[in-house]
């Protein structure tokens, strides 16, 4: 039977301890210098060697050249306490998880009076000590505040805020940490050496990923490695089944499907994870691993070797060679979508429902593209117009209006595998950015671009942004945006979630169009509509300056009775006219529109009509023929006609606030609420009273 490796390998001296040096080099001074305190209180993670210190203390303390800062490793204390020893009966531990009552207190603290049987002190570890109970504490107290001269306590616990603190402040407190990576990957390898097993390349830093920093954990995992291991031979395969990693090969693909764009191939390697049956939020968490080391590849480039330590030089290389692939703004947009699905997939039902959910966000919010066609920091064009603005879809020889482009896709609503087809930008779209420094004038001019960036990432962050616009630029990189309400700049400024907020958003869109990094000022101006960019296509000229005030419209009363004219064929009119084909851009303005109507009616209310006032259109309405009052000739009457004031025809606007109002707003009434505008309904209530033609007689 073979011992445990991390008791084979259990360090005897402090110097052997790794990783804990803030703690053993004041311990091995106070050794020196003979000022060893009567108590003391190890904490720290489980696994970083606070048991492990108390018996080289105890060592240090009863070694028969002590005390001393260096065990002789010979005398009788020495032996005992070593990895091959017994114990000594002048060093006892306690396990506090069983031994922490009141009862049990009392008992350790009858042994403490008695003299040590043969070393210098008589010394106590008591271990897991936050789970001694109130009452043990408080029976312990008065002999660990005042404890006879041969009697040392050391308590060691991996929570010191359950230790009462009467306890902690008669105490020397030293706080172990976790090993750091590098030191730890050194020392599992000269373990490995040391026992004679060939180690394929990649085990290690997965051992030491899986440990955490805790030096018991990952030599227990490269035991179990070991012992389960053929011809002293440990396999990359072999260990990353055993614990539960993502090969190498599979994180490689899925990387290659992003930067190609490619959602066949992407999927394929999410339902190779589901069939193998792998732990979904282990993949999720290595490929947030993996997407992790590209932003750290492309940031250093040949340092990169300096910051991720243990990673052999092929798989540098094939790691320089995808990250070049990737902009920085879109490797950093899918390390973001892949951190929020992992964070989603706590407690879920169905994962690989949630993976390929990220997935197909991955694949449209990265919009990666060819290095060789876009360098780091370029910007995908959105359009071949400049401005900004969607290409138009109309053919140029029909001559029709460019119809409105589809809303971009964004992050907040689930995708799927089709939709990441369809919006993924191809590469043939890709332009260089703006080259030189940042300007107002520039700014201006992408600000669209901007707008659609934002648009297809984050809705509700363009919600926002939709109606702000640059207002100034100093030093080069402060960017003063102007919005028309104090709550969207509001909204802009929060930062409860810094890589979630609008700020953050728009710095991206920013660097992602115009390649450049800026900072925020926020100005609100009030009741002032945003400032539209220059025109850049289909828009409406500019409308004059000054314009002529248009009178308002004085009532007209009933013309007075004409002869009637001759009769004519009429159709009748229809109880239910065919509705008005709505208009999807907002009303600017009223024009007056004469409208038959009865005499009583024009007679009593003579004033102009808002839209607000105008009555449904019903049969009830109209004058009754058989009662209407003859002329002197026996001719029917005229009707009577009264100027309402109805909407007028809608003009060209911004595109900026045609996108904001007609497509935010409208679908939201249209679609989801089911509902019409007011002003819609007047406009087909003016265009059907006035198109109805003078009833037969």
């Amino acid at each position: 039977m073979v011992t445990a490796l991390y008791r084979r390998y259990r360090p005897e001296t402090f110097a052997e301890l790794i990783g804990q040096s803030h703690v053993t080099d004041p311990l091995r001074a106070a050794l020196r210098s003979d000022r060893v305190n009567h108590a003391y209180l190890f904490s720290g993670p489980r696994g970083c060697g606070k048991t492990t210190s108390a018996r080289i203390l105890a060592r240090c303390l009863n070694c028969a050249e002590g005390p001393t800062d260096t065990p002789c490793g010979v005398c009788p204390s020495c032996v005992e306490l070593s990895r091959e020893g017994g114990g000594s009966l002048d060093v006892v531990e306690i396990d506090a998880a069983s031994h922490g009552g009141v009862d049990d207190a009392r008992d350790l603290r009858e042994r403490a009076i008695f003299a040590p049987a043969r070393d210098r002190y008589k010394i106590f570890i008591i271990d897991e000590a936050h789970m001694v109970t109130s009452g043990g504490f408080n029976a312990l107290l008065k002999i660990v505040e005042e404890p006879p001269e041969h009697v040392k306590f050391i308590f060691a616990t991996t929570e010191p805020e359950k230790v009462i603190g009467t306890i902690r402040s008669r105490t020397h407190h030293y706080p172990f940490r976790l090993v750091p990576p590098a030191q730890l990957l050194q020392y599992v390898h000269e373990l490995a050496d040391s026992e004679g097993v060939q180690i394929a390349q990649g085990v290690l830093p997965l051992v030491v990923r899986a440990g955490g920093g805790s030096v018991r954990d990952s030599l227990s995992l490269l035991d179990q490695l070991i012992a389960g291991s053929d011809a002293d031979t440990v396999t990359y395969e072999r260990a990353v089944a055993l614990l539960g990693y993502t090969h190498a090969a599979l994180l490689d693909d899925v990387v290659d499907a992003i930067a190609a764009a490619d959602p066949a191939a992407a999927f394929g390697a999410i339902d190779r994870v589901v069939q193998t049956g792998q732990d979904p939020r282990r993949f999720v968490d290595d490929l947030l691993e993996r997407l992790r080391d590209l932003i750290v590849v492309q940031a250093t480039g040949a340092q990169a070797a300096s910051v991720l330590r243990g990673v052999p030089d092929d798989d540098l290389a094939r790691m320089r060679d995808q990250s070049s692939r990737f902009a920085p703004a879109d490797l950093s947009t899918a390390a973001d979508v892949v951190n929020r699905a992992l964070t989603e997939m706590t407690g879920a039902t169905s994962p690989r429902l949630h993976l390929e959910l990220m997935m197909a966000r991955v694949l449209v919010t990265a919009a990666p593209g060819v290095a060789a066609a876009r360098p780091a920091g370029a910007a995908t064009a959105r359009s071949a117009a400049p401005g900004g603005s969607a290409p138009s879809s109309a053919s140029p020889a029909s001559g029709g209006p460019p119809s409105d482009p589809p809303p971009s896709a964004s992050t907040d609503a689930p995708a799927t595998a089709e939709s990441a087809v369809d919006v993924a930008p191809p590469a043939a779209e890709a332009q260089a950015v703006p080259s030189g420094p940042l300007t107002l004038e520039s700014l201006r001019a992408h600000w669209p671009e901007v707008l659609e960036r934002i648009q297809s990432v984050k809705m509700s962050a363009w919600t926002v942004m939709y109606l702000a616009q640059p207002a100034a630029l100093d030093d080069g990189d402060v960017l003063t945006i102007a919005f028309t309400s104090a709550g969207d700049a509001n909204r802009f400024k929060e930062r409860t979630n810094p890589t979630e907020s609008v700020s953050e958003q728009v710095r991206n869109a920013i660097q992602h169009v115009l390649g450049h990094r800026v900072k925020f000022k926020v100005r609100v101006d009030e009741g002032q509509p945003a400032a539209a960019p220059s025109a850049s296509i289909d828009e409406a000229p500019p409308a004059d300056p000054d314009p002529a005030p248009e009178p308002e419209p004085e009532p007209v009363a009933a013309t007075p009775a004409q002869p009637a004219p001759a009769p004519v064929e009429r159709t009748p009119r229809p109880r239910n006219p065919a509705p008005v084909p709505q208009s999807s851009a907002p009303v600017t303005g009223w024009d007056v529109v004469a409208i038959p109507g009865s005499a009583a009616a024009a007679s009593a209310d003579p004033r102009p009509l808002d839209a607000e006032d105008l009555p449904p259109l019903d049969d009830a309405d109209a004058p009754d023929d058989e009662s209407a009052p003859a002329t002197e000739d026996g001719s029917a009457p005229p009707e009577p006609v009264i100027e309402r004031r109805v909407p007028s025809a809608p003009v060209a606007i911004h595109p900026a606030d045609a996108a904001g109002r007609q497509r935010y707003g409208e679908a939201v009434v249209r679609e989801v609420l089911g509902a019409r505008f007011l002003a819609e309904e007047a406009v087909e209530s003016a265009v059907s009273l006035t198109s109805e033609p003078p009833r037969d007689e």
